[in-house]
Order: C-alpha cells, then structure tokens, then sequence
C-alpha cells in the first residue's frame, strides 16, 4: 500500500489556536500507519511551520501529497486557507473556499437555511457604527432575553445571554471585541443537540451520525467555556424521541446539503415546543478526544483512525 504524505495543519491566527492544536494533535497521533504524517504549524501571527523551520505556504505543501485541515475560526475555516490550498493545487480536507466563506457567516448561513425551509431563530445583524446607542438601537427591535455573538466566529467566541438592557450592553461590547459584526437573536428556550455527517460513508451521500444531547449549566448558553471546561454533560446517544432523532438527522443532512459542505460537518440545534431551530453548523468541527464528532463515530463502530482514512481518501479523489 502506498504511503501518502499527510500534512496536519494546525494552529492559526484565530481564537481557537489552542483547541486547533489540540485537534491536529489527535489527528497526527490517530493517522493509520500506511499515512506518514508531518506536523504543519502555523503561528498565531500567520507563519507557516514544517518541522519547525519557517516556510512559505508552498514549499510546505510541496513536501505533502494531502493536507488535512485541522484549523478552527477564522482563516482556516472561513475560506482564506482554502483558497491558497486551491491556488497551490494541492488536495485538502473540508469544505471549499465557497461553502466555508457562506459556512462561517453566521447571518449569511441563517439566511441559506432559511431558504431551504430550515427553521432559524429571528436575529438581527448589527455593526459598530450602526446607531450611536446600540443597546439602545437592539432593545427597541427585539425583546429579550437575547443570544448576543459575533457574527463570523466559530466555537462560540464571544457568545453569551443576555436578559436585560444592562446585560445587553455588556454582551455587546464582548461580541464586537472579538468581532466588527455581531448577530443578536432571539433566545429560543429548549433542548439542545448536535448531529454530526459524513459524506460518501458506508454506501451513504450524506450518512448522518447519532444525535448528541447536550445539558449545559442551568439559566446558560453553551458557550466557549462552557464547551472546553467540562462544565456541560454530553449524551451519545442523546435521549431522543424517534421522532426527534429522526428529524435532526434530516435537519443536519439538509444543511450540510444547503451550504455546499463536503467531507462532513456537525450541526447545532434546539428542540423546543414551537418546533427544532438550527443554531449553526460547524464546516471543521473539533476532532480531540473530548470532541463530540469523535464520540458520535465511536457510537456507530467507527474508529478515529478509520474516520481520518476515510476522509483522508475523499480529499485525494477530490470527492
């Protein structure tokens, strides 16, 4: 069996550096034997790493045969790293410049969604220089409580839940320190889940994986913390009606679908009495051992090492 040369890249200018180094670590150490894998790092000020000497984007990648994308937020998911894969002529894992760029704008996502008959909440996309009182510009168009995040960051950067004017304000201006463009939404009370898929998976376009319950803290959000602190319990399988897990698995296949996505991808969502919203979808959902993707994979009888070979094969034949 030939030996393939896998670049991991990871790192990354954004927020998300350390889980990025985290997830390309799982995927360098979970890598099938026939696959020789070499560690890629990109700086937090954007200089790329291979075998910790500093390279231009292209030297690296000519030492490589694939490059699997192990970045997280911006640049490495919102179509920047994509394009300069594509302008190198070198095959990656993920989703396309194109469909990541739609994938990590959260407004331009909803609005997508929303076209394909997927049920979003109501948001409202707000910039800095929108009104000289932008508490006050929300509070008169939307009533409370609302979800305030920035609106092109990934793993809940910035996210929190706002109640009242005075906490409105305050989300606010953590939104917009992360971020120019900030979504305010409205707060829909329910259960949450996330569902990951897989394409061309055991004789499947789009296999859909088990849906996962998550029970985050009590009168909170699931945000940033919350997901890498432990402070949350997540249910593989989740305790779903067949119904419910019928219904999120069309949802998550639907979506992946809407936006073009390839590879696979993991879509968040609330089951509330009004009916099931999707939240977001996740193009490069996180791939450590404390991941939900993984843990979903494991639920079906499928190793991490087989996950990798797998999508490691659909990023050579350009699938």
């Amino acid at each position: 069996m030939s030996t393939y040369r896998v670049g991991v890249v990871r790192g990354g200018p954004s927020s998300e550096y350390d889980v990025s180094l985290k997830t390309g670590g799982s995927v360098l150490a979970g890598l099938p034997e026939h696959y020789q894998g070499h560690d890629i790092l990109i700086t937090r000020d954007g200089t790329w790493h291979l075998g910790g000497i500093p390279l231009p984007p292209e030297r690296v990648a000519s030492q490589v045969d694939v490059i699997f994308n192990a970045l997280h937020g911006e640049y490495g998911e919102d179509g920047k790293l994509q394009s300069l894969l594509e302008h190198i002529g070198i095959p990656y894992t993920g989703s396309n410049p194109f469909a990541s760029a739609i994938g990590m704008n959260k407004p331009l996502a909803k609005e997508v969604f929303r076209r394909n008959g997927i049920k979003v909440p109501f948001g409202l996309l707000v910039r800095r220089n929108e009104a000289a009182d932008l508490t006050r510009f929300v509070f008169e168009k939307m009533s409370p409580p609302w979800v305030v995040k920035p609106a092109d960051r990934g793993s809940s950067v910035g996210l929190a839940l706002a109640r009242n004017f005075q906490e409105l304000g305050a989300a606010l201006e953590v939104a917009f320190s992360v971020s120019p463009n900030v979504l305010v939404e409205e707060y829909i009370n329910g259960r949450e889940a996330t569902c990951g898929v897989v394409d061309n998976f055991r004789d499947r376009e789009v296999y859909t994986l088990p849906p996962i319950e998550i029970r985050k803290p009590q009168n909170n959000v699931w945000n940033f913390e919350d997901k890498y602190s432990g402070a949350t319990e997540e249910i593989c399988p989740g305790n779903f009606s067949v119904d419910e897990k019928l219904a999120l698995e069309k949802l998550a296949a639907h979506a992946h679908q809407a936006l073009g996505l390839r590879h696979y991808s993991r879509s968040d969502f609330i089951i509330s009495p009004k009916g099931i919203y999707l939240l977001e979808v996740n193009t490069l959902p996180g791939m450590t051992a404390a991941s939900l993707l993984p843990k979903a994979l494991q639920a079906v009888g499928c190793s991490y090492p087989d996950f990798l070979d797998h999508v490691i094969k659909l990023a050579l034949e350009k699938r």
